[in-house]
């Protein structure tokens, strides 16, 4: 028999994570119709961009006027993904709710990734996560290739988890594990979370899976049954990672609530109004969703 929680957490992070890997670049007014469709939803958690250097990530260098212009709903969290000091200053200044910082957990990846060693990291986002929160922002640390790596493979989770704790200690709220290029299996990521009990609060972890060899949903049943509740998901499986080939889609927002509603998983979150965002940016950025539940409804003729 499933032990299951009887309510999951997602985090929508395709406005960001979703974006910043599509090769044409979406219109500002687009992005920010879309954000608004999203907060229709009954989602309680949107990333709506990140503050890098549009040489980095051009497809997301309108943040500051997608940040001022969503219309915002009370009940919701606008996050926004910040690499140093500059990228702060430009969150608050846009009156982003929550802010996230970002490593790996190799060495390789963060080095391409952002251009230094991990240890030379952390003092970096030590300063961002100290005058984050004295600027009253939550924190949210993104962890990558925490299952593995696309330069150097396997990641041993000690690793993972000595990144992990060191966010904690600066004062991150929330851990997102990020399994970035999909290489992770349900095997192993029940041995990974095994392994994470008592080091990492489950109750502050959450789970980033990529759907790159069809897994994800898999891996979040496991990860469900180990007590995790906080998932992150791209609304139609738009995404990857623009730093490591081959890391396609995210796990597919629409078809994780399908999933979880049918298992009697309250999630809070309506499906034809996700749909209906869903149909939206497939329709700006000309490329049919992944989704299970989007090749459907293209199937069906919308």
């Amino acid at each position: 028999m499933l032990h299951v929680p009887e309510q999951v957490t997602i985090r929508e992070v395709g406005p960001r994570d979703g974006l910043q890997n599509e090769p044409a670049e979406v219109p500002t007014e687009d992005k920010i119709a879309w954000i608004d469709s999203l907060s229709e939803t009954g989602l309680g958690y949107i990333e709506i961009s990140s503050f890098v250097h549009p040489k980095w990530i051009p497809q997301l260098k309108d943040a500051r006027e997608v940040a001022k212009a969503i219309k915002r709903h009370p009940d919701i969290t606008y996050a926004a993904l910040v690499p140093n000091k500059k990228g702060l200053e430009a969150a608050i200044e846009t009156g982003v709710d929550e802010v996230s910082v970002f490593m790996s957990a190799s060495e390789t990846h963060n080095r391409k990734n952002i251009n230094k060693s991990i240890e030379e990291t952390y003092p970096v986002l030590e300063e961002v996560v100290k005058e984050a929160k004295q600027a009253g922002k939550t924190v949210r640390g993104y962890v990558s290739t925490v299952f593995g790596c696309p330069y150097e493979g396997d990641v041993e989770p000690d690793k993972v988890f000595q990144v992990g704790n060191r966010l904690f200690e600066m004062g991150i709220d929330e851990l997102s594990l990020g399994d970035t290029i999909g290489v992770a299996d349900p095997k192993q990521v029940d041995s990974f979370l095994a392994n994470m009990d008592g080091r990492i609060p489950f109750s502050k972890a959450a789970m980033h899976f990529h759907n790159t060899s069809g897994m994800a949903l898999a891996n979040v049943l496991v990860s469900l049954e180990r007590g995790v509740t906080i998932f992150d998901g791209a609304l139609g499986g738009l995404g990857g990672c623009p730093y490591a080939d081959g890391a396609s889609g995210n796990l597919a927002t629409d078809d994780l609530v399908h999933m979880l509603e049918r298992m009697g998983i309250d999630t809070g979150i309506h499906k034809g109004k996700l749909t209906d965002a869903a149909a939206f940016i497939q329709e700006k950025i000309g490329i049919e969703l992944p989704s299970h539940q989007m090749q459907m409804f293209n199937r069906k003729g919308g």
